[in-house]
């Protein structure tokens, strides 16, 4: 109860900076509709830039920007007198992480619902399967959650920013958002198949193409990563808790 009524008042600082949001939902879009036209218009580059691949790719990209959303809320949060406040009551550490994580849920899910509506004008097909895809996003959207509540509980407003620009770039290179993985061979293939941002990309894609088995797998890595880096940001916020 404690954890939701502060996910409210967290739901209303995020719309209380709107341009960072229609950013994080316009941006995705916005880069799908540029590679999806780049590719009609370059010889050999449809299949690799194919919607049914680009469309999971940006719409996983994007969810990287609750990351930076979510640093920017808690850092700021840090340095003023409000969760000074907020520690003298008789929240939790798991209450203040539950209650800054659920907005940031539901804002993913509606950037990925916007993402694959435009992703059908470009001719990306409906399917039932689509609604499966509620729980890859979900656990993707967890993933990058993770990362921004760990870089607002460690870092200033200041400092974050190189963090959060290092997680968002990891995402765009090491998770075949902007190419399938399959052409890539080597330690560079295997490095991203250990990292948890190509596991994201594959746990929606799979699940579009309806291989099950392969999601469980990414999902299995996702969560792992996530509940780890929620562990250690735990254990750290609660260290703030008590100083």
């Amino acid at each position: 109860m404690r954890a939701l009524t502060f996910s409210r008042r967290n739901i209303k600082e995020i719309l209380r900076d709107p341009l960072s949001l229609i950013f994080g939902i316009g941006f995705p879009v916005v880069l799908m509709t540029a590679f999806f036209f780049l590719s009609k218009n370059i010889d050999g580059m449809p299949g690799i830039f194919s919607i049914e691949t680009l469309a999971p790719g940006m719409i996983v990209f994007g969810l990287s920007f609750l990351s930076i959303f979510l640093g920017i809320l808690i850092s700021s949060d840090r340095e003023t007198a409000f969760l000074s406040r907020l520690f003298a009551s008789p929240m939790t550490a798991a209450d203040f992480l539950c209650g800054y994580s659920l907005p940031c849920v539901a804002v993913g899910i509606i950037q990925s619902a916007v993402s694959f509506s435009f992703s059908f004008v470009l001719g990306f097909k409906p399917s039932a399967k689509l609604l499966f895809c509620v729980f890859s996003i979900a656990a993707a959207s967890l993933l990058y959650i993770s990362f921004g509540v760990l870089s607002g509980t460690l870092f200033s407003q200041k400092a974050l920013g190189a963090f959060n620009t290092i997680i968002v770039n990891l995402s765009a290179w090491l998770s075949g958002t902007w190419f399938d993985l399959s052409m890539v061979k080597g330690p560079f293939r295997k490095i991203c198949e250990l990292l948890p941002f190509y596991r994201a990309v594959d746990a929606v894609k799979s699940t579009l193409s309806g291989d099950f088995k392969t999601v469980l797998t990414d999902l299995a890595i996702v969560l792992v990563y996530s509940a780890a880096i929620f562990a250690v940001s735990g254990f750290l916020f609660k260290k703030k808790m008590k100083n």
